[in-house]
């Protein structure tokens, strides 16, 4: 069960928007908190990330966009490492 300060953080990521899309300069859209992982599992609650529906696990093949699930490795070296996504997400929602 997330704290209240999990709650908040993932609150926040998502009325950011996804962060790949913010990072491609399209600004806001509309999105789903996504868990980093560690050895199959989740670190926690305050290590996610914001990412759209395409972003996450729906990219149309024809959209030139990948997905994170289930393309973990090309996900991560089209937009960056999830760790880099995390730092980039938590500096936006820093200023």
């Amino acid at each position: 069960m997330p704290t209240a300060a999990e709650k908040r953080w993932m609150c926040q990521i998502v009325d950011l928007g996804c962060v790949v899309c913010r990072i491609q300069g399209r600004g806001y859209s509309p999105a789903n908190v996504h868990h980093l992982l560690s050895g199959g599992r989740r670190i926690g609650h305050e290590s996610t990330i914001p990412l759209c529906h395409t972003h996450h696990a729906n990219a149309p093949r024809d959209s030139g966009e990948v997905s994170r699930h289930p393309g973990k490795a090309a996900f991560g070296a089209r937009y960056g490492t999830e760790a880099r996504l995390l730092e980039i997400t938590r500096s936006m929602v820093a200023e």
